[in-house]
């Protein structure tokens, strides 16, 4: 599953094998605001939840299965695609 998702997933960042980190730039606040808030409705859709670090012009996010032990499941990979279709 992982070696598959390591070239599917372009940009990612495979922490440990245990996390997915992704830093999205854009060019202001409010632009910033739209991504989070498109991601925040994705992730509720999918009831998978990313710790995101938000800043002016930037998003860092984080995806890991913490109810299975921070690990990385294929509720990550399915998360971070549809990340990446926004």
């Amino acid at each position: 599953m992982l070696e598959k998702a390591k070239t599917e997933l372009e940009g990612w960042e495979f922490i440990e094998d245990k996390k997915l980190r992704k830093t999205f730039q854009f060019k202001g606040f409010l632009k910033t605001m739209s991504f989070v808030n498109a991601v925040a409705w994705v992730a509720n859709k999918q009831m998978h939840h990313p710790d995101m670090e938000v800043s002016f012009n930037k998003c860092v996010i984080n995806i890991t299965t913490h109810d299975a032990g921070n690990i990385l499941t294929e509720k990550d990979i399915n998360l971070a695609k549809a990340i990446e279709q926004l």
